[in-house]
């Protein structure tokens, strides 16, 4: 299925623009001429992204992207905004309402191009997690504690789908779940590093230098181990790639110098919207966090043990 963007802006010019700069990306374009049309669509239709005008009559960016953060349905739309201002205030004002991504106009085709793509991956990669929940569901409930081990993307999407059944809120905890497993992978045990992810993704060779990487001999034998286990109210994750670590604390907060990057925001969206608490250990490359669990899935483990250990296997009840 072909992802779907809807363009917001009030001048036909931009949208023009816009619309020959994408003509050649996998994805279909709706357009909202002003803040009060794109409300109107946001609420009828389903999107993958949105690209978002910031000075707009009437209802502007700003206000539009308010809306969309407050409904439940549509918090964790991927938002694109484009602006003409990239002041320091009014970029904070959009990181902190939740617009991670950020364009400056005029921008460049393949800047347009790179951004668009990255947040209409996260929003199509969020639609299949959905699917994968719901089919998740029922036997996974009945976990205890188990240990994991996966090695692939597509694996640790899996594994995220399945664990994110036994979450109160299992939509959210499968995103943020994702992205730490992607993480895990990529920059773990693959070594792709924050700037050469981003070059990566604006060339648009991310997906086939990380299944590269995967063939390596000496990646052959790396694998993510994550435990987890139920204790009362929520369950414990607890993540350990093969990696020699990263600066994790930088990454915990989105900053203005990273606004304007396709990618860098994995952690941060995880953290606001997913989970209690994310605690990183060591020198980065082990990783816990704690999910309210869904009432309800299996019996409290008050007792139940957090750590990884190769001898650790799934105990079903």
């Amino acid at each position: 299925m072909r992802a779907r963007l809807l363009v917001v802006d009030d001048e036909e010019f931009n949208r023009e623009i816009i619309r020959e700069y994408l003509e050649d990306e996998d994805c279909d374009l709706f357009e909202a001429e002003s803040g009060e049309q794109a409300q109107v669509m946001l609420e009828a239709g389903d999107f993958d992204a949105v690209l978002l005008d910031r000075m707009m009559p009437g209802i502007d960016g700003i206000e539009v992207l308010q809306r969309i953060k407050e409904n439940p349905r549509l918090s964790d739309l991927p938002v694109v905004f484009q602006t003409a201002a990239a002041a320091a205030d009014q970029l904070a004002e959009g990181l902190r309402l939740g617009a991670h991504y950020y364009l400056t106009k005029p921008y460049r085709r393949d800047a347009l191009a790179a951004v668009v793509r990255s947040a209409l991956d996260l929003g199509r990669q969020r639609r299949e997690l959905r699917a994968k929940v719901a089919a998740y569901s029922g036997v996974m409930r009945l976990v205890q504690e188990a240990h994991y081990r996966y090695r692939t993307l597509e694996e640790g999407q899996a594994l995220a789908a399945a664990l994110a059944t036994v979450c109160a809120q299992p939509e959210r905890a499968a995103i943020g779940l994702v992205e730490l497993f992607v993480n895990a992978v990529e920059h773990g045990n693959l070594g792709i590093d924050f700037e050469e992810k981003a070059k990566l993704l604006s060339a648009g060779q991310w997906q086939s230098e990380t299944t590269r990487r995967l063939q390596l001999p000496e990646n052959i034998d790396k694998f993510v181990d994550v435990h987890a286990c139920r204790m009362d109210d929520e369950i414990v994750v607890l993540i350990r790639d093969r990696g020699n670590g990263f600066d994790w604390d930088k990454f915990l907060v989105l900053d203005e110098s990273r606004a304007f990057f396709p990618n860098g925001r994995g952690i941060v969206l995880a953290r606001q919207i997913a989970f209690r608490s994310v605690e990183y250990r060591g020198c980065g490359n082990e990783v816990e966090v704690r999910i309210a669990a869904r009432s309800g899935s299996g019996v409290p483990a008050t007792a139940a043990r957090v750590g990884v250990s190769e001898k650790q296997q799934a105990v079903v009840a």
